[in-house]
């Protein structure tokens, strides 16, 4: 094995070490006695959001209130929260015309927080389906940690375009450090008690943020509370831009802009060590196979087990992450997607903004 090769093994080795620390959501029973708030910010959402509801209805745990937050919705978003009324203790709040300064998820769930009453707050993307379980053993981690609880769900896919987000998933949690006190947070699914919510400014504080839960857990931490974050495979999933291949462009594309400068650099060192090889790999079997140029041998063995290897190490590493199939034995399509999407992100943190849902989010 010459140089190369040993090279794109070590890489390859280094991908099964950063995947090493991918925790999930723990068993717990939670020991009840504060009233639970969820609070879930809605904009358009009509079709998503009776998941989520109904999910909640099946939880063991009965929250104290559901706060649906409307954020100026031009589809039936309220009105479908209001259909399970019957069901849960649903109230819809719509807060005032988005002030100036302010992105719309944050001052969403600001106006939420001022209309609930619990002393521990969950919150709770609309697109979110939580298992049975899931409020319960969020609560009782929550109990033994304290600070922000975070879990970063399951992402369901349906349609082929959605297995291109392969990689972004991926790429997002490998790298960052995860578990208990790490200090990264994931906006889908949060935990936290109100007094250490107001005390880390709450999302006053992020007011202007796109990627708020990075900024909402540095806020936290400068408080000195700590910050967690878990895997929810087998506890919460959800559908991300179920809107189309435009939806998961210019999504993936607002997350990659706004959110890179965040991620700690020697986790992002190693994370882009292994992309490499994963990249070496996606081009070496084409190459060998049409002749294309390319370092080390042209011989179809060697590179034929090279790209079987980032395959099935895509397989097992994804497993926790989404449902993501056939497209990891064809990789080198999602890493072209991710490629594409890195470009763009980068003209778009040149032009400072972009459009999401109807508004101008800024990337800077």
């Amino acid at each position: 094995m010459g140089w190369l090769g040993v090279s794109v093994l070590v890489r390859w080795l280094l991908g099964w070490l950063l995947a090493w620390h991918l925790p999930l959501l723990p068993k717990g029973q939670w020991g009840a006695g504060s009233r639970v708030s969820v609070l879930i910010p809605a904009r358009d959402e009509e079709s998503t959001l009776p998941h989520l509801l109904e999910a909640l209805s099946q939880q063991r745990f009965r929250p104290h209130e559901v706060i649906v937050i409307d954020d100026h919705s031009s589809d039936r978003t309220a009105d479908v929260a209001l259909e399970w009324a019957a069901t849960l203790p649903i109230t819809v709040v719509q807060p005032p015309a988005l002030a100036t300064g302010w992105c719309g998820k944050p001052w969403a769930l600001h106006h939420g927080v001022i209309a609930s009453s619990g002393e521990v707050l969950v919150f709770l993307d609309a697109d979110t389906e939580p298992g049975p379980e899931f409020l319960d053993r969020l609560l009782a981690l929550h109990q033994q940690l304290g600070g922000l609880v975070t879990v970063q769900p399951y992402h369901r896919t349906q349609r082929p375009y959605e297995q291109l987000s392969m990689l972004f998933n991926l790429v997002g949690l490998l790298a960052v450090p995860l578990g208990a006190g790490c200090g990264v947070a994931f906006g889908p699914a949060m935990v936290s008690s109100r007094s250490d919510y107001e005390r880390s400014g709450g999302h006053r504080a992020v007011a202007n943020k796109v990627v708020e839960d990075w900024f909402l857990g540095h806020c936290y931490e400068r408080m000195g509370l700590p910050v967690s974050a878990y895997l929810g495979y087998g506890q919460i999933a959800y559908r991300m831009y179920p809107g189309g291949l435009g939806d998961l462009v210019v999504g993936f594309d607002k997350n990659f802009a706004t959110a890179a400068s965040q991620v700690r650099w020697p986790w992002m060192l190693a994370v882009l060590l292994w992309l490499s090889g994963l990249f070496w790999a996606a081009w070496c079997l084409p190459a060998s196979l049409l002749g294309w140029p390319m370092l080390g041998s042209q011989d179809l063995l060697p590179n034929g087990l090279i790209y079987g290897a980032y395959a099935l190490q895509l397989l097992v590493i994804t497993r926790r992450v989404g449902r993501f199939t056939w497209i990891n034995l064809i990789f080198p399509l999602p890493v072209l997607f991710f490629l594409v999407v890195f470009l763009l992100a980068i003209l778009n943190l040149e032009r400072g903004q972009l459009q999401w849902k109807g508004r101008t989010v800024s990337t800077r």
